[in-house]
């Protein structure tokens, strides 16, 4: 499609699960990422990032952070914001299909989104001789709340600043087994490297509403060996690092937790 004709919603659709991987301030038409997206849709890397920012505009959890977006949005990028909010489910799968068939990832493929370095298609075997329509829409899902959740914190821990991608998590906030509908929240996810993750997953620690570690009692039953010390006293009361053009995490469910496992701060 030629660069300034109108966007259609299958463009739109591809974009919104874009924008969701990068954060306010990598809505840029230098970034790699929007570069290729651009030559994909056969559209400049200019026109591709005014729309990103057009979706800014209509995002409630940047104006918590006082972020202002790109004033302009059309019609059709107000229907397709709330419908791939009100329906994420379906919608979200969708987009995620769409965004891996434009750039041929197929059958066992991923794609990731890599802010500043690009769109990556990654290889996985086959779980089995066949994979039922339910089972590829579920690893859609998890795919991109992964891949959202990471970027959202800028690619690192959230506790220790860990950057390896490798090593880190998304971890869900209130259980996805608990709420459906929230399953894809970004704001229900947050980036843990894989021990801080169990440990969370498990109750050992928590978040007060000034995003700050807390030790539950059990953990802290064990300061006194030094790996303890090491790995969890050491960030007692410390805030979780969520860059500042990140979208930060739902208190409702941080409070949820913190209920589920009597944690309270110290």
């Amino acid at each position: 499609m030629p660069s300034g004709s109108r966007w259609t919603r299958g463009e739109l659709l591809i974009a919104i699960n874009l924008y969701h991987k990068l954060n306010f301030g990598q809505l840029d038409a230098r970034n790699p990422v929007i570069i290729e997206l651009g030559e994909k849709l056969k559209r400049t890397p200019g026109s591709v990032a005014m729309k990103l920012c057009n979706f800014a505009s209509l995002d409630p959890a940047l104006k918590l952070r006082g972020i202002k977006g790109l004033q302009g949005a059309s019609a059709l990028d107000r229907t397709v914001w709330e419908e791939y909010h009100q329906q994420p489910l379906e919608v979200i799968p969708e987009t995620e299909e769409a965004l891996g068939e434009l750039f041929g990832a197929k059958g066992a493929s991923d794609i990731e989104v890599i802010p500043k370095v690009g769109i990556k298609i990654s290889r996985k075997p086959p779980e089995g001789p066949t994979e039922i329509f339910a089972n590829v829409r579920l690893r859609r899902g998890q795919n991109y709340f992964r891949n959202a959740v990471i970027n959202n914190f800028g690619g690192r821990c959230g506790v220790t600043g860990l950057p390896i991608r490798e090593l880190l998590v998304a971890s869900h906030i209130v259980p996805w087994s608990q709420s459906e509908q929230e399953r894809l929240n970004v704001r229900n996810g947050l980036c843990l490297n894989r021990l801080h993750d169990a440990a969370f997953d498990q109750g050992f620690i928590g978040f007060d509403d000034e995003l700050r570690l807390i030790l539950s009692p059990k953990l802290r039953k064990s300061v006194s060996e030094q790996s303890v010390k090491d790995e969890f006293e050491r960030y007692e009361r410390v805030t979780l690092q969520v860059p500042k053009d990140g979208v930060l995490p739902d208190d409702a469910f941080l409070e949820i937790h913190r209920q589920r496992w009597k944690l309270h701060a110290k």
